[in-house]
């Protein structure tokens, strides 16, 4: 059975920090040109496919999105595919920015 584990946006800074989680952006193009997760790759949920995703290199892949939705999608649609991608940013990119995190605009 698939689970997706919600990890908090403090857990995430510190595993990108520390070189343990791959961030893995869901969200639209239009949205990242706007607003992006710094050090995050884009596989936007319209045209998943597990199989975009960069190599983790031993990392731990987490996805995030705007709120935390798309993201337990995406990681459900990649359990699915039978990748072992089962971490998802709770809350998203507006518990990213209210944890006092930074992003970066134009993607």
């Amino acid at each position: 059975m698939s689970k997706v584990h919600d990890l908090t946006p403090q857990e995430v800074a510190a595993g990108i920090a520390q070189g343990r989680y791959l961030l893995v952006d869901v969200r639209e193009p239009n949205e990242v040109e706007v607003e992006a997760y710094p050090d995050a790759v884009t596989v936007p949920l319209s045209t998943f496919d597990p199989a975009a995703i960069p190599d983790p290199q031993g990392k731990t892949v987490v996805f995030a999105c705007r709120s935390g939705k798309r993201s337990v999608t995406a990681s459900l649609a990649a359990q699915a595919a039978g990748k072992p991608y089962d971490s998802h940013l709770a809350g998203g990119m507006l518990a990213w920015k209210a944890a006092g995190l930074p992003s970066k605009t134009g993607g």
